[in-house]
């Protein structure tokens, strides 16, 4: 029985990532984004709980991308895709304004943004991510390219930071399209980037060769509790950047 925890777990993972995609092209991000979450989670322990009953094999890896496409792949897809097509007609809903025209729009008489497709980058920058990672042997002990939870937890938290942070700016610019494009091209970009970013992964828990990974969720935590939903991007910045300084200072 044991050989078939982790891929369990792995399931457990799909169906979340399956129920998000429900919810996000219904339009409740906030309950999308748990099960992402959850699905995230249980993401982790797959791999943890495959170790730990040195079960691993080709069938878990395998399952294990197939699970990360649908939670990590397409419902951060869809949901970019809701934003910037809410974006658009935000905008036209101003234009009306400005004109003194402001015509009753229902559901049914949005004219659809071509705009909106972009969004979808990001399932496909998923996709070919993790058919890379699969045959990729570098990237058992850390990263090459941004791993798509962390593009996943990126775009999550955008209708998150939209929904609760009354920020008056930072509502502005989730509701940018040119800000939303740009976070879709850089996420696209960065999955498939040759960037050497660590793993949190820990063979051993000692300060002196885990400095840079202790570092990092202090300073995760600490943003977590300060910010909380606006903390996520930042994190995710934060990681990108400290590889990179970490992967310099190796050089030198």
């Amino acid at each position: 029985m044991k050989k078939h925890i982790p891929n369990l777990l792995t399931l457990g993972n799909l169906f979340c990532g399956t129920i998000a995609t429900i919810l996000a092209v219904q339009g409740d991000f906030v309950a999308a984004g748990l099960f992402v979450v959850i699905g995230i989670f249980l993401d982790f322990f797959d791999g943890f709980a495959a170790r730990l009953l040195n079960v691993s094999g080709e069938l878990g890896k395998q399952l294990d991308s197939l699970a990360d496409m649908v939670t990590s792949g397409v419902v951060p897809g869809i949901i970019m895709f809701n934003l910037l097509y809410q974006s658009s007609f935000k905008n036209l809903d101003a234009q009306f304004i400005d004109e003194g025209v402001l015509p009753s729009i229902t559901s049914n008489d949005y004219v659809f943004s071509w705009i909106s497709y972009i969004g979808l980058l990001l399932t496909l920058g998923a996709g070919y991510r993790l058919a890379k990672f699969n045959i990729d042997t570098r990237q058992s002990e850390s990263f090459i390219g941004l791993p798509t939870p962390a593009m996943s937890l990126f775009v999550i938290s955008l209708p998150l930071i939209q929904e609760y942070d009354s920020v008056e700016w930072v509502q502005n610019l989730i509701t940018n399209n040119y800000f939303l494009i740009l976070i879709t091209l850089l996420l696209t970009y960065l999955m498939n980037a040759e960037i050497a970013l660590f793993s949190l992964k820990f063979k051993e828990y000692s300060i002196k060769n885990n400095l840079v990974k202790y570092f990092f969720l202090f300073i995760s935590l600490l943003l977590i509790v300060t910010l909380k939903f606006i903390s996520i991007p930042i994190i995710i910045t934060l990681y990108v950047l400290l590889s990179v300084m970490q992967k310099f200072y190796v050089r030198k």
